[in-house]
């Protein structure tokens, strides 16, 4: 598999995420999300736990957007809903499942940005640092010993490149779609801060 087909799929959905007038629509960024699940499976074992979590986080979201896809069609008309019905704070909510999908996104992201920035360091150094940076001050020791644990199933570097991108390494495509969905991500958070609901612990 060449590294233009591993981010050809995200790029494309990202390129659909926003409306005409620049907001971003449910159900294309929950298909960025699930794009991103195949290259966290090349990860094997090691993010189990991060797939299940990304997975349920989709799946809570994209059961709502169905529930009404015209109500529902710009995702954060599904968290006003909630704040409307002062059900935002649930930990079942869609709220806390777009919080949730957006820090696993931002692992990922990091994660693919620390292999292209750094081309020295293993899979483990990528990953703790993107953990680091990302999820583990969110999380309580439970899921930080959990993520310890996983690092040692981690695959060397170099297999893991050669599975992603024929044993090259990252190029253009990737580099662009961490650039573009980064800003999305940031987006989120700025949206999630605004309501009181993006500093949440597990």
């Amino acid at each position: 598999m060449v590294e233009g087909q591993v981010f050809r799929v995200p790029l494309e959905e990202l390129a659909k995420v926003k409306s005409k007038e620049g907001k971003i629509l449910t159900k294309p960024f929950l298909n960025v999300c699930k794009s991103v699940l195949p290259v966290l499976d090349m990860l094997g074992g090691a993010f189990s736990f991060v797939k299940s979590d990304v997975g349920g986080n989709i799946l809570r979201l994209e059961s709502r957007y169905e529930s009404n896809p015209c109500e529902y069609k710009l995702l954060y008309r599904v968290v006003e809903k909630e704040i409307e019905d002062k059900t935002h704070k649930s930990s079942s909510s869609c709220t806390n499942a777009l919080l949730w999908l957006t820090r696993g996104m931002d692992y990922s992201v990091k994660m693919f940005s620390n292999l292209e920035e750094h081309k020295n360091w293993s899979m483990q150094e990528a990953c703790n640092d993107s953990y680091n940076k990302t999820l583990k001050c969110w999380h309580g020791w439970l899921a930080i010993k959990t993520f310890h644990v996983a690092m040692k199933l981690l695959p060397e570097r170099e297999k893991f490149m050669q599975v992603l991108c024929g044993g090259g390494e990252f190029g253009p495509e990737m580099k662009k779609f961490c650039t573009d969905f980064s800003s999305v991500l940031e987006e989120n958070h700025k949206f999630l801060a605004s309501i009181g609901m993006d500093n949440l612990k597990a």
